[in-house]
């Protein structure tokens, strides 16, 4: 059972959970042992609330496939319990990431100072610029 939130938590049938072979270069031991971790998590099945899937379901993440399904693949670890628990711990994350509502932000105006400065500094700019061009008669 994975406790999401204080009111929320996920059944361990709810969480497909797969070992297989790591990527990459390894020792003696790469090809004889399972230790990475597939999970897969289907947002539509599960018994989350309503909010929870609705706000998972609109994330543009592209661990989420387009039939609602989260797929988290772990292998930072060398045994199969730690990427596991690694695996578990970014499915939380991302789904209480879901959750977050940012600010709308203000759209804000410069100051009459910042433009001021701004025009002075191009007018400087263009006064340096002129004098290093040829003088024309």
């Amino acid at each position: 059972m994975l406790e999401v939130s204080h009111t929320v938590s996920l059944a361990e049938w709810e969480i497909e959970l797969n070992a297989i072979r790591s990527q990459g270069s390894g020792g003696q031991r790469v090809n004889k042992v399972a230790t990475a971790i597939h999970l897969r998590f289907d947002i539509k099945r599960s018994t989350l609330p309503a909010i929870y899937k609705e706000r998972l379901l609109k994330l543009s993440d592209s661990r989420i496939t387009a039939d609602g399904v989260i797929i988290i693949k772990s292998q930072s670890h060398r045994t199969q319990e730690m990427n596991r628990q690694d695996a578990l711990e970014r499915l939380k994350t991302l789904i209480l990431s879901a959750l977050v509502v940012q600010k709308k932000r203000k759209p804000t105006k410069p100051t009459k100072g910042s433009v001021k400065r701004r025009l002075e500094s191009k007018a400087n700019r263009k006064s340096v610029k002129q004098s290093r061009q040829k003088v024309k008669f």
